[in-house]
């Protein structure tokens, strides 16, 4: 439909021409056209495609039956402008190349690729606008949808506008972007544009109803009334849906058409690409009569040319889903025959499996072959349909059913999760194979683990690692150290003994191993059935072989789940190594970073951004906060979160820190994990303890230590110690201090001692043990701690009387704590201060500027001198996204260059 034909469209039109107007600008912009069938969305794609000028356009229509074929969407929509792919950073380089088949190499993260496409698109529009313009994108494979809704996401300076068109009721990968709504047209514009196709005078009231029917939607009023009969138009339209009526009416259409037409329309659907190379060879192994398209154009139902067009992409489905079985099966071998094996082994397989109906060896191996390739260019949404496809022309039971159990993996390693269960007890109901019901057991353990049903995933994995012990006896120990790690995360108040239970029945590993999952399972089993003191050589042991590890690109995966949350980096703060942890989180981020596993980045980086809490290095967790955020918002995963708990609550800013604390709580709570829990239940007491209500404080941190929470219990001894001391329960502070005295002789560490020294300062106001915990913590990183080991030392002297050497240590704690952003605690300190007879003024905010967070982000990036394209790649925006950034913060904070960052932003601090 030309430009001019777009009745009723004004209001359309004008929010696209303002998106290309701010191309021309240097701004970004992307937009979801959403609407039923027929509501004029293509129309107005092709409207936006006439308007443009001094744009570089791509466009793309997805279809249905690519939706398997893993980055073929992408592939299509990036070509134009591949031949700038040797500008990427050479791991964006290498990553888009794995998908694109170009090149070996391990499979990438999609968001990494995503940021190759966004760099593409960047570069390409660095002269002139681009236009990237996806019709029917709810039929894009899940690959390319995810990325290009990554990149539609992370726009912002790059001059790149991004059109795409959804169908109502389908389900779609584009989510977080602007959504416009096409309805139908007003009844004026309706009943005119049916005016113009009507065949001669029709009754009003059909004509209203027709309107109304129609609900205005454009394609219906034009297309419907070129099928209708008289007595069809007299009566008005039939009870069925609208899309329906629409293709029904293609259908009509189609009747009327020769039968080799009917084929060649069938061979132009079937054939996703539009190459005409490729359609006319196969409709020449079809054997078809001479010219058969020559009725099609006639009908005006599709263009021929280098590219292939249909006039609406419900003439495609119309000629797929009316043709018969044997003419659909016929076409796809042809198709097969004429797709070349080596250019495009993965397309040809797909042909050849739609043109089989029995049983196949040799298609179902091809399949096979082709679902590793998808796997190895990281598409295991791809690689899991094509292995389904592959177990149902198998041939041979066993190797079905193993086959069903390869893409039940590849289902999950593509989060589609209830799938996967679905193809397992395809898998079970196969031929009984001990080892591979042993492993169909072990995956669904995972399954539920990846879900949240963590005390399931304890107990199915516990099976499991059983059934395997006598037939794989490494997965078995794998299994078992997932079954511990599930029943940890389970462990809390409403799962007393699920931990112990699992280190009960965990066996004995081999006394030659040295395997990192060998050595953390046998020290967690320890420390589970035996207690801290018999787990502590252990635990130390998994922590050096794990710093000690080397990574290899086969064993990355394995290392973040040994090395995070899940594994070995809590075991560092449950025997007081901060140097440990700090390294393990450390490392992980700059793993995930040069790897682009953004899910265990976000881990990473909140396992950071905790441990650094502890040094009051409260600007680095901040950004380290924001980051979390950033990504979730680009990938449309949950933030994790937990870093930002951590922050609010060492900052004493109340309001925030209990919504945060409470939503974390209730979440957990709904789903069982116990260990979410006792971390928000603790974060609470240090709230409350910076806010001086010990009471509170007490009740949080009571929970935690009585739970006996890996790691958590640990930390929450010096909470509970802190706020038992000012509500007088002595016997609380003794019986953490006897806790604390067994960790530290089994485990000696300065932090241990600090802790351990200021719990003995509490119980018997003993001078020396509070100098002694300054002391020690004094040798390590962690200054927060040092500082309120000052505040409770300076507090202490003030109760003695003593307010001459009270003041000395209360100035420390309050001039440190001030400095590091601790509000609450500082204030405490201010108010013992002002007690001692010493004034104090109370801080005020200083408000030099007014930088969002993601330019104080970039910002403190660029001070600590990162160049734009490593602020990009880590940020995961374009570099002149980061350029635009920070020409408005140079602006706000008055200053003309980076050298004078640091300066600027410690003034605004």
């Amino acid at each position: 439909m030309a430009d001019r034909e777009l009745r009723g469209r004004q209001h359309e039109l004008a929010v696209l021409d303002r998106m290309l107007d701010a191309a021309r600008q240097g701004r970004s912009e992307a937009v979801v056209l959403r609407g039923e069938a027929g509501t004029g969305k293509s129309a107005l794609l092709d409207a936006l495609a006439a308007r443009v000028t001094s744009c570089v356009v791509a466009r793309i229509v997805g279809i249905e039956s690519e939706m398997e074929l893993a980055y073929a969407g992408l592939y299509q929509l990036c070509r134009p402008f591949l031949d700038r792919m040797d500008r990427l950073a050479r791991p964006q380089h290498e990553a888009l190349g794995i998908a694109f088949g170009q090149q070996d190499g391990p499979a990438p993260d999609r968001f990494l690729i995503g940021l190759a496409v966004l760099n593409l698109l960047s570069d390409a529009a660095s002269k002139q606008p681009v236009l990237c313009v996806v019709d029917d994108a709810q039929w894009l494979d899940l690959m390319s949808a995810r990325i290009l809704a990554f990149v539609a996401r992370r726009l912002e300076a790059e001059s790149v506008v991004m059109v795409f068109a959804v169908r109502d009721g389908i389900d779609h990968a584009l989510t977080g972007i602007n959504e416009l709504e096409i309805r139908g047209l007003d009844d004026s514009d309706a009943r005119a544009l049916l005016d113009s196709v009507l065949p001669g005078p029709v009754d009003p009231r059909v004509r209203d109803r027709i309107v109304a029917e129609t609900r205005g939607n454009p394609l219906a009023l034009l297309e419907l009334p070129r099928t209708w009969t008289a007595a069809e138009l007299a009566d008005g339209l039939r009870s069925t849906t609208l899309a329906s009526q629409i293709e029904d009416s293609f259908v009509r259409r189609l009747e009327g058409l020769p039968a080799d037409t009917r084929l060649l329309l069938l061979v132009a659907a079937a054939e996703p690409l539009g190459d005409a190379t490729l359609l006319w060879r196969a409709v020449e192994r079809l054997g078809l009569g001479a010219d058969p398209a020559a009725a099609a154009i006639e009908a005006e139902l599709i263009t021929f040319g280098q590219q292939i067009a249909f006039r609406h992409p419900l003439v495609r489905s119309a000629a797929y889903r009316t043709a018969t079985t044997k003419d659909r099966q016929a076409v796809h071998r042809a198709l097969a025959d004429v797709t070349d094996p080596e250019i495009d082994p993965d397309r040809r397989a797909w042909h050849r499996a739609q043109a089989t109906v029995r049983p196949d060896e040799d298609v179902a191996a091809e399949l096979e072959r082709s679902a590793n390739r998808a796997r190895g260019r990281g598409g295991f949404y791809s690689a899991a349909v094509f292995l389904q496809r592959s177990a149902e022309l198998t041939p041979d039971p066993d190797r079905r059913a193993q086959r069903t159990l390869a893409a039940a993996v590849a289902k999950r390693s593509s989060g589609a999760l209830d799938s996967a269960l679905e193809l397992l007890r395809a898998v079970t109901a196969g031929p009984p194979d001990p080892l591979r019901t042993a492993e169909a057991e072990h995956l669904r353990g995972e399954i539920a683990f990846d879900q949240g049903r963590v005390r399931e995933a304890a107990s199915g994995l516990l099976a499991a690692a059983k059934q395997l012990e006598p037939l794989d006896p490494d997965r078995a120990r794998v299994a078992y150290l997932e079954a511990m790690s599930a029943a940890i995360w389970a462990s809390g108040p409403n799962a007393p003994g699920i931990v112990a239970h699992a280190a009960a029945e965990t066996p004995p590993v081999p006394a030659s191993s040295d395997s990192p999952v060998d050595v953390l399972l046998e020290a967690l089993a320890l420390r589970y059935t035996r207690g801290y003191t018999a787990a502590a050589p252990h635990l130390v042991a998994a922590l050096d072989r794990a710093r000690t590890a080397e990574v290899g690109a086969d064993d990355v995966g394995d290392w973040f789940w040994l090395t995070g949350n899940r594994g070995i980096g809590i075991v560092a703060v449950e025997v007081w190594d901060y140097e440990t942890a700090l390294d393990l989180a450390t490392r992980q981020e700059r793993t995930a970073r040069a790897t682009g596993a953004l899910v265990q980045l976000q881990f990473a980086l909140n396992f950071r951004a905790n441990m650094l809490c502890a040094t009051g290095d409260l600007e680095t967790v901040s950004r380290l906060v924001e980051e979390d955020a950033g990504i979730a918002a680009a990938t449309g995963n949950a933030s994790v979160g937990t870093g930002r708990l951590f922050l609010e609550a060492y900052r004493g800013n109340e309001a925030t820190a209990r919504k945060l604390i409470d939503t974390a709580i209730q979440r957990a709570t709904d789903q069982s994990q116990g260990r979410i829990a006792a971390f928000a239940t603790y974060t609470n007491a240090v709230l409350h303890n910076g806010l001086g209500r010990y009471d509170v404080a007490k009740d949080a941190a009571q929970q935690v230590f009585e739970q006996d929470v890996l790691g958590y219990s640990a930390l929450a001894a010096g909470e509970l110690a802190e706020a038992a001391s000012r509500t007088g329960d002595v016997k609380l502070v003794e019986s953490t201090l006897a806790f604390l005295t067994e960790r530290t002789t089994a485990t000696p560490t300065d932090w241990g001692r600090g802790i351990e020294s200021r719990v003995r300062a509490l119980l018997g106001g003993d001078e020396s043990a509070y100098r002694q915990s300054i002391k020690y913590l004094g040798k390590t990183d962690l200054r927060l701690e040092t500082a309120r080991s000052h505040l409770l030392y300076g507090e202490w002297l003030r109760r003695e009387g003593r307010r001459v050497d009270a003041r000395e240590q209360l100035r420390i704690a309050h001039e440190q704590l001030e400095q590091m952003g601790l509000e609450a605690f500082a204030e405490r300190a201010r108010h013992e201060l002002l007690a001692t007879g010493e004034t104090v003024r109370k801080r005020r905010p200083d408000t030099l500027n007014d930088l969002t967070a993601q330019e104080a982000q970039i910002a403190g990036l660029a001070r600590d001198g990162l160049t734009n394209p490593e602020i990009a790649a880590q940020l995961f925006i374009s570099p002149r996204t980061v350029e635009w950034h920070l020409r408005k913060t140079f602006s706000k904070l008055g200053i003309t260059s980076r050298r004078q960052l640091r300066n600027a932003l410690a003034r605004s601090n």
